[in-house]
């Protein structure tokens, strides 16, 4: 059975080897992100997994893993900063201040999709001037939603989270796992 990552993440990789799975083929899907006029991070989230998979072509008996991360502080979705400013607006705005962390995950065989999100919260200490200015300069904040990623530099900065530490990272293994496994993907140490 083919299996296809809908993702460009060398992190989402990284988890997926934690479940013994190398994807048969990468595609990174190219649908449009902008959040609807009013949407709620959760339900935004849960639509970008689900148009990622659609976007992805593939087989009646292939496997397609897409996943949609997204950091929402109350009602707002902090997405992928456009640039460094964005960047740190969004760190200062999260500095001393839980706020969630939203993955959805969608697979998809056929036309049969099975859909999960996990929802984690997270506290960010109040970073300083040379904190935030050594951060953003290492560039890590690029293409991650929220502007950090919790397994890089920016960990120091996380003191206490309730949830899923992959959900984090970007993909919420034991539940992906699950999804895999209804999806009839052998997975290492899953269903047994």
């Amino acid at each position: 059975m083919k299996f296809i990552l809908g993702s460009a993440s060398p992190r989402r990789r990284e988890l997926l080897a934690q479940l013994g799975l190398v994807p048969d083929e990468i595609v990174h899907p190219d649908i449009d992100e902008d959040p609807a006029k009013g949407e709620l991070p959760r339900p935004y989230c849960q639509r970008m997994a689900r148009e990622k998979a659609a976007a992805v072509a593939a087989g009646p008996d292939e496997v397609v893993l897409c996943a949609d991360t997204t950091v929402a502080l109350g009602r707002r979705i902090l997405g992928k900063p456009r640039d460094a400013g964005e960047a740190a607006e969004f760190l200062v705005a999260l500095g001393g201040r839980r706020h969630q962390v939203i993955t959805a995950v969608a697979v998809k065989r056929g036309e049969r999709l099975w859909q999960r999100e996990v929802v984690t919260a997270v506290k960010m200490k109040r970073l300083s001037d040379a904190e935030l200015n050594g951060y953003l300069a290492s560039g890590e904040w690029q293409g991650k939603a929220g502007g950090y990623g919790i397994q890089g530099r920016a960990g120091a900065f996380i003191p206490w989270i309730s949830g899923s530490f992959t959900g984090v990272v970007g993909l919420p293994v034991a539940e992906t796992a699950a999804l895999l496994t209804a999806a009839g993907l052998l997975v290492h140490g899953a269903g047994a």
